[in-house]
C-alpha cells in the first residue's frame, strides 16, 4: 500500500538516512526536517507565532528583462533553481513569497553556511560586551588548540577565513579528512573500523599549511565550527542558548530555530542552523537597518560597518577569482563589491540571504539544489537577485 508520505514525496521516510539526506530527491524533505536526521538543539524564540504568506501570484508570473537565465517568469526561475522557500522584502515589507509543495511558511529549513554568518553576529555582541576580542589568539579561549593549525592564529583570522589550513573543503569526499569531519558532526554514518571523533577532537587534529596565517581567503567550514566552540568558552553557556538570548529573541523571530550538534553537544556553527525563510529575512532587514529592530539595537553598528567595508579585496581575489570579482569577505559575510553595496550570506545547495541597501531590498531563497555548489546556478541566482532589487514595487 502506498503511504501518504510516499504519495507526497515519491519515496518513503525510511529511505531518508544519514547516508542519503543531502542527496536528491530526499533533500526535498530532509532539508526541512534536519532535526529528525541529526541530533539538534533548539534555539528558542520568545514565543512562536504562526504566519500567513502574502498573495504574490501576479508578481511571480512577471517576467524580468534580465536575471532569469532564460526562464519566462520569476516563478519559473524559482522552480528552475530548486527553490523551497522564497521571500522578497522591499522597504521593510514582504512583497512576495513562494513555498514549494514540500515547504511551508512556518517550517524551518536548514541554511547550511548561512549559519556561519549568523554565528558571527553573535560574536559581534560578545565583542561589544567585552567577552571576546577578535584580535586575540584562539588559544586565549581554547588553550588546547596549541599545536594544531589554530595554535598561532587570531580569532580575526578565523572570522575572515584567512587561517593557513591543510584541509580540502570537498563536499563529496567519502574517505578523507572531509569525510571524517562529517562523521564527527554526526552528519554522516559511522564507518566500521574508523575511530569515533567529536567535532572538537577533529578540529584539534588539523594542521597548518605551508604559509602564514592572514594570507589569501581560504574557505574552510571547520573554522566556523571553531567559532561556535569559542562562543561557548567565552560565555560558559551552550551555543544554542547564547544564540537565542543574543540574537533570536531580540530579533523578534516568530519561530524557534534549531542547530545540529555532535555527540558531546557541540553545535555545528558552520552549517547546522535551521530557520524559517521569514525569520531569515528579518535578519537581513535588521542588518539593512544598521543592526536595529523596532528602535532597539541588536548588533553593534560599528561591527556592521566593519563587516561591510573592511574585507581585504586582494585576499578575496587571490582565493576566489571567479565569483564577486569586485568582492570582499569579512566576518563570515560576502560583500559583492558592486556600487549598490549588496552583501550576502550563502550556503551550499542554494541557500541565500541577499541584501541590497541601495534599493532597500532583502531576498531569502532556501533550496534543495541537488549539486551542493553548482557555480553556474550561483551566478544565475546573483543575477536574479540584482534584477529583483531593481524592481520598483
Amino acid at each position: 500500500m502506498t503511504t501518504r508520505f510516499q504519495a507526497n514525496y515519491g519515496f518513503e521516510r525510511s529511505d531518508v538516512t544519514l547516508a542519503t539526506w543531502r542527496t536528491a530527491p530526499y533533500s526535498r524533505w530532509s532539508f526541512s526536517h534536519a532535526d529528525e536526521i541529526v541530533p539538534s538543539a533548539l534555539i528558542p524564540a520568545t514565543v512562536e507565532r504562526p504566519e500567513r504568506p502574502v498573495d504574490a501570484t501576479d508578481l511571480l508570473s512577471r517576467s524580468l528583462s534580465d536575471g532569469l537565465a532564460g526562464k519566462p517568469s520569476i516563478g519559473a526561475f524559482l522552480d528552475y533553481a530548486h527553490t523551497d522557500a522564497f521571500v522578497l522584502m522591499k522597504r521593510g515589507a514582504v512583497v512576495a513569497e513562494h513555498y514549494a509543495p514540500q515547504s511551508d511558511i512556518n517550517q524551518r529549513h536548514i541554511v547550511f553556511s548561512i549559519s556561519k554568518s549568523l554565528t558571527a553576529l553573535v560574536i559581534a555582541t560578545l565583542e561589544n560586551d567585552g567577552l571576546m576580542d577578535p584580535q586575540a589568539p584562539v588559544t586565549s579561549l581554547l588553550p588546547e588548540a596549541a599545536g594544531s593549525a589554530y595554535g598561532d592564529c587570531t580569532i580575526r583570522d578565523v572570522l575572515d577565513m584567512r587561517v593557513s589550513l591543510a584541509f580540502d573543503e570537498a563536499y563529496l569526499n567519502t574517505d578523507g579528512a572531509y569525510a571524517r569531519y562529517r562523521r564527527a558532526t554526526l552528519w554522516n554514518p559511522a564507518v566500521a573500523g574508523q575511530p569515533a571523533e567529536t567535532l572538537l577532537s577533529f578540529l584539534l587534529t588539523l594542521k597548518k599549511a605551508d604559509h602564514a596565517h592572514g594570507g589569501p581567503h581560504f574557505y574552510a567550514s571547520p573554522n566556523s565550527d571553531l567559532l561556535g566552540i569559542l562562543i561557548e568558552r567565552a560565555t560558559g553557556e551552550r551555543y544554542a542558548d547564547v544564540m537565542s538570548e543574543r540574537l533570536w529573541k531580540p530579533l523578534g523571530a516568530y519561530h524557534h530555530a534549531s542547530i545540529t550538534v555532535d555527540a558531546e553537544g557541540s553545535a555545528r556553527a558552520a552549517g547546522g542552523i535551521s530557520v524559517t525563510a521569514r525569520d531569515l529575512a528579518r535578519v537581513g532587514e535588521m542588518l539593512r537597518q544598521d543592526g536595529m529592530v523596532d528602535g532597539k539595537r541588536i548588533v553593534p553598528k560599528v561591527w556592521i560597518g566593519d563587516m561591510l567595508t573592511a574585507g581585504d579585496h586582494q585576499a578575496w581575489v587571490d582565493g576566489h577569482p571567479n565569483f564577486f570579482p569586485n568582492g570582499r569577505y569579512r566576518s563570515q559575510w560576502y560583500q559583492s563589491g558592486e556600487a549598490d553595496g549588496a552583501f550576502a550570506a550563502i550556503g551550499i545547495h542554494g541557500q541565500w540571504l541577499y541584501v541590497d541597501p541601495s534599493t532597500e531590498t532583502v531576498v531569502v531563497k532556501l533550496s534543495s539544489q541537488p549539486n551542493p555548489l553548482d557555480d553556474e546556478l550561483k551566478h544565475d541566482n546573483f543575477a536574479f537577485f540584482r534584477a529583483l532589487s531593481a524592481l520598483d514595487l
